[in-house]
């Protein structure tokens, strides 16, 4: 019997049953699915394509070049923005490329799956670093304001595609 020991200060009791407390609430104990209750779970719930995040990413990395060319009208800005959104854009289709190609295999392990991830997330740090650090001498006219702004813009389209996709999901049912 699980029990779990508090303090008699309050209106808590010195000992509470969890075994009755969870009775009480109408919780039920946790139930492993089956493989085909699984497949059946997978189909009805849409999943987010990592492309379409990158296709997101470089979609508000244009427009975010494209402001800066009428808003700033340098040539430095210009650029910068471009290589902001290049900063974000490149090593999240690394890490898509790597975690769709192991999509691809007919069954993989939770420890195989979750080194797959980490591999890719750290790559993608570590190239997004490196391009940070060649900026420098990569930009004729680096302006970072502008750099910096793209690519905070461009990040926070994770979250925006994430909305949307709720909020398809949520018209489709």
């Amino acid at each position: 019997m699980n029990s779990v020991k508090t303090s008699t200060s309050g209106t808590f009791p010195a000992q509470v049953d969890l075994d009755e407390a969870s009775a009480e609430d109408g919780q039920e104990e946790f139930k492993s699915l089956t493989k085909e209750e699984a497949q059946a779970l997978r189909s009805r719930l849409p999943q987010l394509s990592p492309w379409r995040v990158v296709a997101a990413q470089a979609a508000a990395g244009l427009v975010m070049t494209v402001l800066c060319w009428l808003v700033i009208t340098g040539r430095g800005a210009v650029w910068s923005a471009l290589y902001g959104a290049a900063t974000v854009v490149v090593p999240t289709a690394l890490l898509a490329r790597g975690m769709t190609r192991m999509n691809r295999l007919p069954e993989v392990k939770a420890n195989v799956a979750a080194f797959n991830f980490m591999f890719w997330e750290f790559l993608k740090i570590g190239v997004s670093v490196a391009m940070l650090a060649a900026a420098v001498l990569v930009v004729p006219d680096l302006s970072w304001p502008a750099l910096l702004v793209t690519m905070i813009v461009c990040m926070k389209m994770n979250w925006l595609a994430l909305l949307w996709q709720g909020r398809v999901t949520t018209n489709r049912s």
